[in-house]
């Protein structure tokens, strides 16, 4: 609904937005001096786990990730709060003191913010970071003969939603929230060390809506290998039983047309291709006969679950192949 809103608004015609809302990306940018301009993004919502501490780590680190995809560094934070009248307080704070812990690790300044009371809890931020506009990672510039590397593991949506259904095994909760609060910082940090020609963070659109926005703004196919994805923990156990949150199948029947799979490739994988994440990894397209090398430091770095999952291709159809 929202892509078809943004379609009909009038663009505004000023040459210093580098990046706009035109291809989806992930943030906008805005040119201040020939060497310097500034990364702009916002993302808040509802709790995904029930420690109020986690939630605002989590919170913190999926708004702070848009930066880092476009090849920014964040530099201040404006947050964003909506608490019930009647509720504790003291869930606030934890709130609040979780997501500082991870601006405080980002080196990202909270300078303020806005609160409004609302039934629901919702909580986030808006970030503004700085990058060079000679060097900025958009979603729309890989080339054909790239090769793709993802740097986390996916399935935080349908495990978040096996949380709400206190279906949730202790061991799943625990990778899901370890790769929800670890900061894409260090991923993009190396990643500034190789010929990058495109980048974006995999969040609510899942893995398959995120690289469609990649393979039509870069005017390209994908092929990537289902077997080479990394898997959260339990994550094909949820989808088995069930566990199936609404955003995954509003991914599916937007972007399932342009997808083809090959046989082999289980029913339970393929709806996680959909799954909406939360504080996501980086997809990354680079030269080919760099990836290897960067999937190596990203483990020497820590980012254990960093893959090659595939390659660009001239465009064709279908826009997105599995095999």
């Amino acid at each position: 609904m929202l892509d078809s809103v943004l379609g009909k608004l009038a663009r505004q015609h000023d040459p210093n937005v580098l990046v706009g809302f035109d291809t989806a990306d992930d943030a906008g940018v805005y040119q201040l001096t020939p060497e310097l301009a500034m990364v702009q993004t916002v993302d808040f919502f509802t709790p995904i786990v029930d420690d109020p501490y986690t939630f605002g780590q989590i919170a913190a680190t999926n708004a702070l990730s848009d930066v880092y995809a476009m090849g920014g560094r964040p530099v201040s934070a404006l947050a964003l709060v909506c608490f019930p009248e009647n509720a504790d307080p003291a869930i606030l704070a934890r709130i609040l003191a979780g997501g500082l812990s991870k601006m405080m690790e980002a080196s990202c300044t909270v300078i303020g913010g806005h609160s409004i009371r609302d039934p629901e809890i919702k909580f986030g931020y808006s970030v503004t970071g700085t990058i060079d506009p000679r060097r900025i990672f958009t979603n729309s510039t890989a080339k054909a003969g790239d090769a793709l590397v993802f740097t986390k593991a996916i399935g935080t949506g349908v495990i978040a939603t096996a949380i709400k259904r206190q279906q949730a095994e202790a061991a799943w909760i625990e990778a899901a929230t370890l790769s929800m609060t670890t900061l894409n910082k260090s991923a993009a940090e190396i990643a500034q060390k190789f010929t990058v020609h495109a980048m974006t963070d995999i969040t609510g659109f899942g893995l398959i809506g995120h690289a469609r926005e990649m393979a039509m703004g870069s005017a390209v196919s994908l092929r990537m290998t289902a077997a080479r994805i990394p898997l959260l923990p339990g994550a094909l156990e949820c989808v088995e039983r069930g566990f199936v949150p609404g955003g995954l199948n509003a991914n599916r029947e937007f972007a399932e047309c342009v997808v083809h799979y090959a046989e082999s490739i289980p029913a339970h994988l393929r709806t996680l291709l959909y799954d909406p994440q939360t504080a996501g990894g980086l997809l990354i397209s680079l030269p080919g006969n760099e990836a290897d090398r960067l999937v190596t430091e990203l483990h020497a770095a820590g980012v254990s679950q960093a893959a090659r999952i595939g390659d660009v291709v001239p465009s064709t159809k279908p826009l997105i192949e599995f095999s």
